[in-house]
């Protein structure tokens, strides 16, 4: 999973290196900062960081995890929200950037980060969000580490008032609950087997006996192609290329070469759909995609129905969906 949400205690996380929002001098401080140091081993951290000295606004240090599921702890010191005029922005983002580099020198698989400068530094968290997600996708682009944003909770991530009232509205216009969509369904089916149980002699017997006359070689011919076979097609339709698809995705790229090399493997529905979103397939189009891994979309699933507004939006932006998968508390796109 490249780039992922998660709603979580941030000291949990079991990554190679965790990031904390630092001060300048490296202190214990409140928030996440006093979290990372009392899991750590506050006296033990700070002895370390009183080693380094201090940190500049936008850069990045790095020290032993000590008592933390992790190999490093990597400080940065984000910016304080003064309205927007005094460079937070340019600050901000090179936070997340020298923090990653900085994993990368130190060859680190996974990296978690938090919200930088959302808490008592004040900045806006969508627009610290907007930030995070922006600067850790063009990283990923050109290097393989799989990053998580950690949230304590679901306004940290809160998508636009217009979008998520626009999405809200078609879900009510397009959502239907399980049991009346089972009901239906039971209904078609009733009506289809009476249908099927009149015309049975007539027409489908024959078919049925003819089946056994045929070769088992014949009938494997006509089976479909499977998922592996059509992504893999698609992207030399649309142009692609493999890296630049399983990226777009947020896929990474282990588990895209195991698509590539077992033609029988059949992945989640989610990374399917990532799929569908990175090469902009129409509905049509990823209703096919689905087929082809057992799946389809549904109007009883508000998963299914907010991918299917934002297809029809044109909007095959993945890490704009998922931020409103997130806010609807559904499972995010991508492995």
């Amino acid at each position: 999973m490249p780039l992922n949400i998660v709603r979580n205690d941030i000291t949990k996380m079991k990554v190679d290196a965790i990031v904390n929002a630092a001060n300048s001098s490296l202190q214990k401080g409140g928030g996440v900062c006093g979290a990372i140091f009392r899991a750590a081993g506050a006296e033990k951290l700070q002895k370390a960081c009183n080693e380094i000295g201090s940190c500049a606004v936008g850069q990045a240090v790095v020290t032993e995890a000590f008592d933390l599921n992790a190999k490093y702890i990597i400080h940065t010191v984000g910016p304080v929200w003064r309205g927007g005029s005094k460079n937070e922005a340019q600050y901000l983002a090179s936070s997340y950037e020298n923090s990653l580099q900085l994993a990368a020198k130190y060859q680190c698989q996974s990296i978690a980060f938090p919200l930088i400068s959302s808490g008592i530094y004040g900045y806006p968290k969508r627009e610290a969000l907007q930030i995070a997600v922006s600067t850790i996708s063009s990283f990923l682009l050109n290097n393989e580490m799989d990053v998580t944003i950690v949230v304590f909770d679901k306004q940290a991530v809160q998508i636009s008032e217009k979008l998520f009232h626009s999405i809200q509205q078609f879900i009510d216009d397009h959502y239907e609950e399980e049991f009346e969509f089972n009901q239906l369904r039971r209904n078609d089916i009733e009506e289809y087997q009476i249908f099927s149980n009149e015309k049975y002699a007539e027409e489908e017997a024959p078919a049925l006996y003819n089946i056994s006359e045929r070769s088992l070689e014949d009938v494997l011919d006509q089976l479909d192609e499977t998922f592996s076979e059509r992504l893999l097609r698609l992207i030399d339709e649309k142009g692609r290329t493999d890296v630049e698809t399983y990226k777009r995705a947020n896929i990474d790229r282990r588990l895209f070469s195991k698509i590539r090399n077992k033609p029988d493997y059949t992945p989640q529905k989610k990374t399917v759909l990532a799929f569908a979103i990175a090469l902009e397939l129409n509905i049509d189009e990823t209703i096919d995609l689905l087929r082809t891994a057992g799946y389809t979309l549904s109007n009883s699933s508000k998963f299914d129905v907010i991918i299917k507004y934002f297809i029809e939006q044109k909007n095959y932006n993945i890490f704009e969906i998922n931020e409103a998968l997130f806010s609807f508390e559904q499972e995010l796109l991508g492995a």
